[in-house]
């Protein structure tokens, strides 16, 4: 774990995709598709139906990493609405396991808008903890401190020639808010896109700065990406 400020928080950085908050004991991912592989199945792209197994694989290491015993999934937690229904019996006792540990909530995305409370847990659109914003894309023109999911951030840069590409968050600071962050996405079977696109940073406005941040060799790294012109 990488110790990360924001919004007058300590958090950690959980393995580069999760994020931990120790005050609150508590593990935020986001954007798991979880049965992303059988709703490709169902419209005849066959993909190993074992997405769902990797991702919840992952979360329980990182709740065993950081002894968290609450657990906020930052929407599209399913590829579908429909998607717990298609659980494999070995992901669902997976899931299963991990509900009933801890205190789980789902927070609904584009993805799984109608989702039901069928997996456990407990359902919510956003949430507000500790007077910060938890929701699934983030609100342009939002001056409270939020953090979300939704665009699959990944930072994209060329060292010597090599083109680098790995998930990242992205945080706004400056301007009239107090901090937003938006976490990578977090399942087996994701893709990602350009950390500095114009989508989110405009997502991310107001702002006088948006960085990229993540861990490598346990550090914490930043790579500015957009700055409010003088």
């Amino acid at each position: 774990m990488v110790p990360l400020s924001f919004a007058g928080e300590e958090f950690a950085l959980v393995e580069g995709r999760a994020l931990y908050w120790p005050r609150e004991r508590a593990l935020l991912v986001a954007d798991l598709h979880l049965e992303k592989a059988s709703f490709y199945a169902k419209h005849g792209q066959m993909l190993p139906p074992y997405d769902s197994r990797e991702t919840l694989g992952r979360v329980a290491l990182a709740i065993r990493e950081t002894g968290a015993r609450r657990v906020f999934t930052l929407g599209d937690n399913f590829h579908d609405s429909a998607g717990p229904s298609r659980l494999e019996p070995h992901a669902a006792g997976m899931l299963d396991a991990l509900v009933r540990a801890t205190d789980w909530v789902w927070i609904t995305g584009n993805h799984d808008a109608a989702m039901e409370a069928s997996a456990g847990g407990t359902l919510a659109e956003e949430l507000t903890i500790a007077g910060l914003i938890l929701r699934h894309q983030a609100k342009a023109g939002e001056t409270q401190p939020e953090i979300s999911g939704h665009y699959h951030p990944r930072l994209q840069i060329t060292v010597r020639e090599r083109a680098i590409r790995r998930p990242c968050a992205v945080v706004s600071s400056g301007g009239q808010g107090r901090g937003r962050m938006i976490l990578p996405a977090f399942g087996a079977l994701t893709g990602g896109m350009n950390a500095a696109d114009p989508a989110i940073v405009k997502a991310l406005q107001p702002a006088a700065a948006i960085d990229a941040v993540l861990s490598s060799k346990g550090r914490l790294m930043q790579f500015p990406l957009w700055r409010q012109a003088a």
